[in-house]
């Protein structure tokens, strides 16, 4: 009924090239592109960012100055396998899931090499 005068014209309506395998690949060779830079440039980013996140919380360990994803600073008290309690003020501990912390700011136990301290 909407047929071009092109499709009129070939036998049974059908393309006038005949849709051969060359065809097919030129065709989704651009969806295939537009696929794999996808990946490229939303997956593969976010599959390494949670990486580095499951590393840093796996390396936590008492005396680290964190930021939940709250946006509360606090000290590291306790680590567990699954939780850890955070000191948010004097006195006040809070336990919190590992996973909800974002960011490690000042690691603990090692002691700074150029402090303020005069030797006599």
């Amino acid at each position: 009924m909407f047929a071009t005068q092109a499709q009129a014209q070939t036998p049974g309506g059908a393309p006038a090239g005949g849709g051969g395998l060359q065809e097919s690949i030129i065709q989704f060779a651009p969806l295939l592109l537009m696929l794999v830079l996808g990946y490229m440039l939303l997956v593969r980013p976010q599959q390494r960012r949670m990486k580095q996140h499951q590393e840093m919380v796996k390396a936590l360990k008492r005396g680290d100055s964190v930021v939940l994803s709250s946006g509360v600073m606090g000290k590291v008290t306790k680590v567990d396998d699954t939780e850890a309690s955070v000191e948010i003020a004097p006195s006040t501990t809070v336990k919190v899931v590992k996973s909800m912390i974002t960011e490690v700011r000042v690691r603990g136990e090692p002691a700074a090499a150029n402090d303020t301290k005069t030797v006599s």
